[in-house]
C-alpha cells in the first residue's frame, strides 16, 4: 500500500457537523473523490483502514460519521472484535439511532457530504464514486438516485433491506441512478433474502441502469468487516477486486 494521508474533518450540514475521517494519496493531487458509507458498526478504525486502502489506489475518500447526531465517532464504544455474543447489547444502542434517521434527512447529509468533497481543494472537478457497507448500500444507492449529476458510480456490499415492499425502499429511486452501479449480496444474509435480490435486479434492468449484481455464495451479512465475526476474507478480497475495476472505468484514479 503507498503512503496515504489521513485525517479527521467537520462537514457542515442542514442539522449540525458531522465528523468524518478523510484520507488521499500522499501526492498534491488532485484526486477523483469516493464517499465511503459506514457499516451501522459506525466510524472506526477498521473503516478507516478501508479507507486507507482505497485512498492508496489514487482516491481521496471521505468517510462520514452517519450517526453524528448522536455525536461524535465513536458513537458505541465498540470491542475490538465483535464477535456474536455481543452483537445484541451493541444493536440495543444502534437500533434507536438507525430508526431515528430518515431518507430525507439522510439525503440531507449526502448533500453536504458531496458539497464537501466539491469544495476540496485536492479533488478533481466532476462527479464521485461511492461504496457502502450494510446500511451504507442503501445510502449509496439513495445517493445515487437523489444526486445523479454527481455520482458517476455506487456500489453496495452486503447491504440490508434494498428493495423492499416498503413505499421508502431504496430500489424505488433507480429510475432517476444516471451512475454505473455494483452490488455484492451475500447468501447467507436474511437481511437480503433471494425475494429482495431478484426485486433490485428487476427495479434496475427496468429503469435502464447500467448495473452489476451478484451473490457471493457462502457469505454472510459484513464479510467486508474484518473486525468482526462475519468476515470473510475471500469475499472481501473479490470485493476489493470488483470496487476498484468499477471506480477504474467510471473515475480516473491519480497515484501520490
Amino acid at each position: 500500500m503507498s503512503a496515504v494521508r489521513g485525517t479527521t474533518v467537520d462537514v457542515t450540514t442542514a442539522d449540525g457537523v458531522a465528523d468524518a475521517y478523510v484520507v488521499h494519496p500522499g501526492g498534491e493531487g488532485p484526486f477523483p473523490a469516493v464517499l465511503l458509507y459506514m457499516d451501522a458498526f459506525g466510524l472506526r478504525p477498521h473503516l478507516e483502514t478501508m479507507a486507507d486502502r482505497l485512498a492508496s489506489a489514487g482516491y481521496l475518500v471521505l468517510v462520514p460519521n452517519v450517526f453524528y447526531r448522536a455525536g461524535r465517532a465513536p458513537v458505541v464504544e465498540l470491542p475490538d472484535y465483535v464477535d456474536p455474543a455481543a452483537r445484541p447489547g451493541l444493536f440495543e444502542q444502534i437500533m434507536p439511532m438507525l430508526r431515528s434517521l430518515t431518507p430525507e434527512s439522510l439525503m440531507s447529509d449526502a448533500r453536504a457530504y458531496l458539497r464537501w468533497l466539491d469544495d476540496c481543494p485536492l479533488t478533481v472537478d466532476g462527479p464521485v464514486g461511492i461504496t457502502g457497507y450494510c446500511m451504507g448500500a442503501g445510502l449509496a444507492l439513495r445517493t445515487a438516485g437523489t444526486y445523479p449529476d454527481r455520482v458517476a458510480a455506487a456500489a453496495g456490499f452486503h447491504g440490508a433491506n434494498l428493495a423492499s415492499e416498503a413505499g421508502d425502499s431504496p430500489h424505488l429511486v433507480a429510475g432517476d441512478v444516471t451512475a454505473e452501479l455494483y452490488f455484492a449480496h451475500a447468501d447467507q444474509d436474511s437481511s437480503m433474502p433471494p425475494e429482495q435480490v431478484r426485486r433490485l435486479e428487476r427495479a434496475l434492468t427496468d429503469a435502464g441502469v447500467r448495473h452489476r449484481c451478484e451473490v457471493y455464495a457462502g457469505a454472510h451479512h459484513g464479510y467486508t468487516q474484518a473486525d468482526t465475526a462475519a468476515y470473510d476474507a475471500e469475499a472481501a478480497e473479490r470485493h476489493w477486486t470488483e470496487l476498484l475495476a468499477l471506480f477504474s472505468r467510471t473515475l480516473t484514479p491519480r497515484q501520490g
